[in-house]
């Protein structure tokens, strides 16, 4: 990760959706060239790939934000029944056109920003109808916008208030009705659980995990957010495509993940947002585990679609250097998604989804200048598109 090939002074032909040839200008030039673009002094990186999001939510949660300020935790919040089922409650009584349009918006905040590839996970309806009309509609921002979206059907992100006396009626009915009915429409790639203390246990994820994978849905799962319970191990027990949060690691849950092929994703403007631990970046990195770095987008604990952002909290916070937080960013996360082949990378044969930067000097300024906008242009199946 740590080993950054490039190019001064290069130049990068497109030919269609896809990279055709690139190299250096002092050794020769593409010609009868039908449009030229100068990066202008500016770097050209492949679009980053934000293998974690939860971006189709109805509207955001700012009173919560003022309790966290007044010294409520994020777990005291959803206790008092805010959090998540507060989500939830939004998204059962609004349109699926009315939350397409507002969703559209956020996705085209993200595709500014250099986003090109994108996962969008449900988790906010608790029902078989408002999880599908979630996931319809991360399947038409798909479609409809200029981005690669792989969709993840977590209908296990918490336990719905019609259930909380009866978890397992609520786990035989994403069992038996929910996954039936999601996979009957094809409208999930993978399936998640929210595997933590008070939501999910291991031997329940372990059932819905099985539900799922019968159903063809590969697992991407949230683990060891707030502690270490086992989960993660349930999931590489399940050949888990990755394991996303690990905040609260263990030296034995460090060890094993490392020893799989599994993806760590880590979240770090989440442990910004809420004020919790960052996953150990760097252990995973010197132990030899594939890391991705993606932003958790979601209306409670991370409200940022910015991965330029999540680059510079991966640097600041976490030890990783520009360099792996841009491998992390780019294609790890298109390896998290299953799209490493096609995205992630300048390489000839993949699509030419790429980001020029403004003017700089380095890869370093974009984590260095936090806060500054480091997007001059932005490339898409080989179309100009900001």
């Amino acid at each position: 990760m740590a080993k950054m090939q490039s190019i001064e002074n290069g130049w990068l032909l497109i030919e269609g959706e896809r990279i055709a040839a690139f190299g250096s200008s002092e050794e020769m030039q593409p010609e009868n060239i039908d449009e030229r673009i100068d990066a202008a002094r500016g770097l050209v990186l492949p679009s980053y790939c934000d293998s974690h999001s939860h971006l189709v939510f109805a509207c955001g949660r700012e009173t919560e934000f003022e309790d966290r300020i007044k010294g409520l935790s994020y777990e005291e919040i959803a206790e008092r029944g805010g959090g998540i089922l507060n989500s939830v409650d939004k998204m059962r009584s609004m349109s699926e056109e009315e939350l397409y349009e507002r969703s559209k918006t956020r996705a085209w905040e993200a595709i500014r920003s250099g986003t090109g590839a994108l996962e969008i996970k449900s988790g906010y309806g608790l029902d078989t109808e408002s999880e599908s009309k979630i996931l319809r509609v991360a399947r038409r921002l798909g479609k409809e916008l200029p981005i690669e979206v792989k969709t993840t059907f977590l209908g296990a992100h918490s336990f719905p208030r019609e259930f909380q006396e009866d978890q397992d009626a609520y786990i035989d009915k994403i069992k038996n009705a929910m996954i039936p009915a999601i996979a009957a429409e094809g409208l999930a790639n993978y399936i998640d659980v929210f595997c933590e203390r008070g939501y999910f246990d291991k031997v329940q994820m372990e059932e819905i995990l099985i539900a799922g994978i019968a159903h063809g849905m590969k697992v991407k799962v949230h683990v060891n957010q707030f502690s270490s319970i086992g989960g993660l191990q349930m999931a590489l027990k399940h050949n888990a495509l990755s394991v996303d949060h690990l905040e609260v690691m263990t030296e034995h849950d460090i060890e094993d993940l490392c020893a799989s092929e599994t993806i760590a994703t880590a979240l770090p403007a989440c442990s910004f947002f809420i004020n919790i631990p960052y996953a150990p970046a760097r252990q995973i990195i010197d132990k030899g585990g594939i890391l991705a770095l993606a932003t958790d987008f979601n209306p409670g604990s991370s409200p940022c679609s910015n991965m330029n952002f999540i680059v510079s909290l991966a640097c600041i916070n976490m030890e990783m250097t520009p360099g792996e937080a841009l491998a992390a960013s780019t294609l790890n996360g298109a390896a998290a998604m299953e799209l490493s082949e096609d995205l992630g990378s300048i390489t000839i044969g993949k699509r030419a989804n790429l980001i020029i930067t403004r003017p700089m000097d380095s890869l370093s300024q974009i984590p260095y200048y936090f806060a500054k906008d480091p997007i001059g242009k932005i490339i898409l199946s080989g179309k100009v598109i900001a």
